[in-house]
């Protein structure tokens, strides 16, 4: 439906409506269209005004859809008469339309509105992460930090994960502003994103550089570099974190790791525990292993090649120094198959060792006890994450000991047009935001990536204090 460019009367309204295939439907369509077609308020209004005509009242579905276009124009009035509608002709409001009221107003003079909404959300439901970022931001908008920080920190405290964006407001909107106090909760969100291995992209990166540069009477310059493979930061000659775990480190995070995530509840949903005694029993026969294979991973990387094949390449890339080899396969990889040939299997077995479980199990319980069991030296290879096991791991210590022991034991393979593989090896030092008080280091990427990624990048900020 193409919506008119111009205000109707009620009789053209009644033609337009008669003309369409399903009339019932007619002013929800429409609507969605105006919405689409960003149409001019009045042009909406005047179907609201024959709606509200003939049927005597506006359906909540209808006020919320105007409310979006009122919105997307910012039309501040219009959105609080709207709001004043909706209270009086409905006791609660669902949260679509919060969402729309609190976006609406705290991007306008208004914005204090946003905040009494945002309360009177809190009193039936869990303000979503939307309704508190826009209230984050409104009140950073007007150097409101105290606000802004408190909302934040409420946010967090109702396990909502914040969006780059929203922490890249506060330094943007902290620049030039004093204060010790502002200084530590900014410094806090920077060791945030050390506590959940998180990675700024270019242009939140640049805004922590801006702001650190801005601090009156601070003395922070900022440089971009890369770390030598020493650790050594070529900037301010620091050295950075070691990746390594002390052995007091490793054996407390491993103990938890098959206590709580192996032995924990969750691990058996999708394998049995004879299975996994069994795979049990195969580790203690042969580890230590120096490297272990998600296989069926693996085969997924070349999606234009056989599966089989990209884990044959794999394998001989991964075996070049006599390195003892465990490939966790599935059962359904011995049947000779278009995907899975029996001979570069036998190939295969000639070069790794291989576990092949039933083909519903989750591997990633295996691949976590074989890599921890033959200890601290043995790396993994997969394309996971393996986030949900952090999520088993209860105290936030336990959690940062994986994420590292993860960084420095997770090989990054991914396909190369020149070689067969790129092996991204784990580094001597640790890949995350760090600090020693007068210097900051923190890895950025350059692109955003809303996805999580195991990849490490190799670009760096280093901050210093002159």
């Amino acid at each position: 439906v193409q919506p008119p460019q111009k205000p109707l009367q009620a009789e053209e309204w009644n033609r337009l409506r008669k003309s369409f295939q399903t009339p019932a439907v007619f002013e929800e369509v429409m609507f969605n269209s105006m919405v689409r077609c960003n149409s001019p308020i009045d042009v909406a209004k005047s179907l609201l005004t024959h709606v509200a005509k003939s049927n005597g009242d506006i359906a909540y579905s209808l006020l919320v859809k105007y409310l979006a276009l009122c919105v997307q124009q910012g039309q501040t009035s219009e959105i609080r008469d709207v709001y004043d509608i909706m209270k009086n002709r409905f006791k609660i409001l669902e949260s679509g339309a919060y969402n729309l009221l609190i976006r609406g107003l705290s991007n306008s003079d208004q914005w204090r509105m946003a905040l009494t909404l945002l309360e009177e959300v809190k009193k039936i439901m869990i303000p979503s992460r939307a309704n508190y970022e826009s209230c984050i931001k409104a009140a950073s908008r007007h150097q409101e930090m105290n606000l802004a920080f408190e909302l934040y920190h409420e946010m967090l405290a109702k396990d909502l994960v914040p969006t780059l964006d929203v922490l890249q407001a506060f330094f943007d909107f902290s620049r030039g502003m004093k204060g010790p106090e502002l200084q530590k909760e900014l410094f806090g969100i920077l060791l945030y994103l050390r506590e959940n291995q998180i990675y700024p992209h270019k242009t939140f990166m640049q805004s922590i550089k801006l702001w650190f540069e801005s601090i009156p009477g601070g003395n922070w310059r900022g440089h971009l570099t890369s770390i030598k493979d020493s650790g050594q930061c070529p900037v301010c000659n620091h050295q950075l974190e070691d990746s390594d775990l002390t052995e007091e480190e490793y054996n407390n995070l491993r103990e938890r790791i098959i206590r709580d995530v192996i032995h924990g509840t969750d691990t058996f949903r999708k394998t049995s525990p004879q299975e996994f005694e069994a795979f049990q029993r195969f580790v203690e026969n042969r580890f230590p292993f120096d490297i272990v294979i998600d296989g069926l991973n693996v085969s997924h990387i070349k999606p234009r090649k056989m599966q089989c094949e990209n884990l044959f390449d794999a394998v001989n890339c991964l075996a070049k120094d006599n390195a003892r080899l465990l490939v966790l396969g599935r059962k359904h990889m011995l049947i000779n198959s278009s995907n899975w040939k029996r001979e570069i299997m036998k190939a295969m077995q000639n070069k790794a060792d291989f576990f092949f479980a039933d083909n519903i199990s989750e591997d990633d319980a295996f691949l976590l006890y074989a890599t921890l069991r033959s200890g601290k030296h043995c790396k993994f290879v997969t394309r996971d994450f393996l986030r949900d096991h952090k999520a088993c791991l209860s105290d936030t210590l336990t959690r940062h000991l994986f994420r590292k022991w993860q960084r420095g034991h997770q090989i990054a393979i991914s396909p190369s047009f020149l070689s067969v593989f790129i092996q991204q090896p784990a580094f001597c030092y640790d890949c995350v935001v760090q600090t020693t008080g007068d210097t900051w280091h923190i890895p950025y990427k350059d692109t955003f990536e809303e996805k999580y990624s195991y990849q490490v990048p190799r670009k760096w900020l280093c901050i210093q204090q002159k």
